[in-house]
């Protein structure tokens, strides 16, 4: 390969990178040649995000209170759950015991 040929294919790749980093930091071009800065929705951006975490602290706070209910052991309905667990289990061993002391 020649000299000629390798500095062409080294320009050829170093303006392809120019491009690529101005494509990344939004630059366009216009019909007229002028280079102009994209502006970038950050505005938007910070919105969405301040939704996002205004969600999250919602939905936190949401499972909070399920979390509360499903543990909640000194609760009306706890206790008679609880009660009735009991009664199934006593009901159970009931037939247990009457087999061991027949035989």
């Amino acid at each position: 390969m020649s000299s000629w040929a390798i500095v062409a294919l080294v320009a050829i790749l170093i303006w392809g990178v120019v491009q690529i980093a101005r494509a990344k930091a939004g630059i366009i071009e216009d019909e007229d040649g002028n280079q102009q800065a994209v502006p970038r929705g950050d505005a938007r951006t910070a919105a969405e995000l301040e939704a996002a975490r205004r969600e999250l602290a919602e939905l936190k706070d949401r499972v909070r209170v399920l979390e509360r209910i499903a543990t909640d052991a000194h609760s009306g309905d706890a206790r008679e759950q609880a009660r009735i667990a009991a009664e199934i289990e006593a009901l159970r061993d009931t037939p247990a015991l009457k087999r061991e002391q027949s035989e």
